[in-house]
């Protein structure tokens, strides 16, 4: 269970020290995978999807009737994140952060694009995968990076091809919203599954034997909450500053998506706020739940070691078998010495239920 606990502690090495600013270095998962591009091209009438395994294959789409994203597969292969960067004229430092899985999530304007890193969050085979992602909004084009394959995005993909909505008379300003809204959306699964985790460990607190793991199993619990809310929280920020931008690249009318989903980041940080002081109560219940039973059975040896005092202290004079002791020689005295010590019995059972201590 220790050994468990341990490896869950595992992160990601941090950025390499003595590096100059604006070095790629990829910091992240071994198993990040090779880079893959997925392209998809649409307007309103219009929609492409291309699969790809070299982001050359982007430079060619340069409609500007068009909306292009980009959503790019693994980062452990640098160059082809350098060469990405370098037709699109991004920022070295930008560059860099993509690469860095360890960065938090952030928004900077440039002059004509905004950059956007937040971390993704959802289950995988029962595990939940916390992901880092970078966006690249421009005019006509929106860049994703993502640190391996899989994410939250089939709604998304789903709506552009089959036009449903309002997405692809859009643009990419929309996208991006579209885009954050949905890991939104599953920050929401991810919450509700760490709400029936906090309600599972209080119905098994509450039981006459819990299980001898509740307390790892806590931990576990407190950890990942704390993950959760590491990601949440900044994007919070995010989010905020991405409502409040002035840049010819947000229309208003985006506007007023990007108002609500300032408010669902909201309500899910309030919620993990919620599980998390629940969370950190629940080994509070248990300490007290075992603390309770422990005063229960030192309730009853108390009362059951008073009741045999008195009884002890009797039949120890009558043992001592003295020659001269009266009542030895009385022919009822030994059912009378019964009568006494159940009387006394009695007596100190009535006695500690008047005292409410039974």
């Amino acid at each position: 269970m220790v050994k468990r606990i341990t490896q869950s502690l595992r992160r990601p090495k941090m950025k390499s020290v003595n590096q100059p600013p604006g070095t790629v270095t990829y910091v992240g998962r071994k198993e990040s995978g090779e880079t893959s591009l997925e392209v998809i091209d649409y307007n309103k009438e219009n929609y492409e999807r291309h699969i790809s395994s070299s982001t050359e294959d982007a430079f060619k789409f340069e409609a500007e009737d068009r909306i292009t994203w980009f959503n790019i597969d693994g980062l452990s292969n640098t160059a082809e994140i350098e060469k990405l960067g370098k037709y699109y004229d991004l920022h070295p430092l930008i560059i860099e952060d993509i690469v860095n899985t360890t960065q938090r999530p952030k928004i900077d304007e440039y002059e004509d694009y905004l950059f956007i890193v937040a971390k993704m969050l959802y289950h995988q085979d029962d595990k939940l995968v916390n992901e880092h992602i970078s966006f690249v909004l421009g005019k006509d084009y929106v860049l994703t990076f993502q640190e391996a394959g899989g994410d939250v995005f089939d709604g998304v993909r789903g709506r552009l091809e089959k036009a449903y909505g309002r997405i692809r008379t859009n643009g990419s300003d929309y996208l991006v919203f579209a885009l954050l809204d949905a890991i939104v959306d599953h920050y929401f699964l991810v919450v509700d599954e760490l709400s029936e985790k906090v309600e599972k460990l209080e119905e098994q607190l509450f039981e006459s034997q819990p299980s001898d793991d509740i307390t790892y199993e806590i931990q576990d619990l407190k950890r990942a909450i704390l993950r959760v809310r590491r990601a949440v929280f900044p994007l919070k920020e995010v989010i905020s500053r991405f409502q409040n931008l002035e840049n010819d690249l947000i229309k208003t009318r985006t506007k007023n998506y990007i108002n609500d989903l300032h408010d669902h980041i909201l309500q899910v940080s309030e919620n993990i706020d919620l599980y998390r002081e629940m969370a950190w109560g629940l080994m509070d219940m248990y300490m007290t739940t075992i603390s309770n039973k422990m005063n229960e059975v030192m309730k009853v040896l108390t009362i059951m070691a008073s009741i045999f005092i008195p009884l002890t202290f009797i039949a120890g004079i009558y043992g001592m078998n003295f020659e001269y002791i009266p009542e030895l020689q009385w022919e009822y005295s030994y059912f009378v010495l019964w009568g006494v010590m159940i009387v006394i019995f009695l007596l100190m059972i009535y006695y500690f239920k008047r005292k409410k201590w039974l």
